[in-house]
């Protein structure tokens, strides 16, 4: 029913974390399989992702490159669940997406994307208030980033194109194609590790990535906006 598609970067650190999460999905039947698109990892990614039985693919880095590649190498499951190799999904999401999917069968209409609930595993008021940003900009837009996963059917995902091979914002890409009113919000949480936020500063990483969203609904080449986020 479910192809899981995982892009790696020197992951292991939070690979395994995210591994664990999947396994109620394992066990109710609901994953057919799960690929880890690897970029060129230098540490224990690639050996944990061959102890869990995964299908690992080599590719170049990058994360559009990576999704696109692994949602080509997918081949089990009706419905693609992508999901970053630092989001951990809270108990129950496979109660929620099985539910959701059986929901849409009946309806007999398989034009529907979902994201889940962003939240970081840290706590405090900045955390808290990039929480609330989010949750405003998925309630007000319908547009949700990559770390909070997407669930989509693979006939609307071949029907829109896919992830294009970009550099950078290829989950804000693929979410224009789909179109807004085809995102459903899902109440269980994709818990994201806060790293990231932590080393460069809360302020700095929401600002940096608002001006490079603003830049790309400018028109900006994706090149020029590499440089400024890397």
């Amino acid at each position: 029913m479910l192809s899981i598609i995982i892009p790696t970067l020197n992951a292991n650190t939070t690979l395994v974390s995210t591994l664990s999460s999947l396994v109620p999905g394992l066990i109710s039947g609901i994953i057919s399989e799960v690929i880890l698109v690897d970029g060129g990892s230098t540490d224990k990614t690639i050996e944990i992702a061959e102890l869990a039985g995964l299908t690992v693919i080599h590719s170049k880095c990058g994360r559009g490159v990576q999704l696109r590649i692994g949602a080509e190498t997918a081949k089990k499951g009706e419905w693609l669940l992508f999901l970053h190799a630092d989001t951990v999904l809270a108990p129950g999401w496979d109660e929620e997406v099985t539910s959701l999917i059986e929901d849409i069968k009946t309806k007999k209409c398989a034009e529907l994307a979902a994201a889940f609930r962003f939240e970081l595993d840290d706590t405090g008021v900045m955390p808290w208030l990039v929480e609330l940003g989010v949750a405003w900009r998925c309630c007000l837009f319908h547009m949700p980033y990559g770390d909070q996963g997407l669930l989509i059917s693979r006939q609307l995902y071949d029907s829109v194109g896919g992830y294009r091979a970009i550099p950078l914002l290829e989950d804000v890409d693929l979410i224009r194609r789909i179109g807004y009113s085809r995102i459903l919000m899902l109440k269980t949480s994709a818990i994201t590790s806060a790293t990231r936020y932590k080393r460069e500063g809360y302020i700095w990483r929401v600002l940096r990535n608002r001006f490079c969203l603003l830049l790309y609904c400018c028109r900006i080449p994706i090149k020029y906006i590499v440089q400024l986020y890397s």
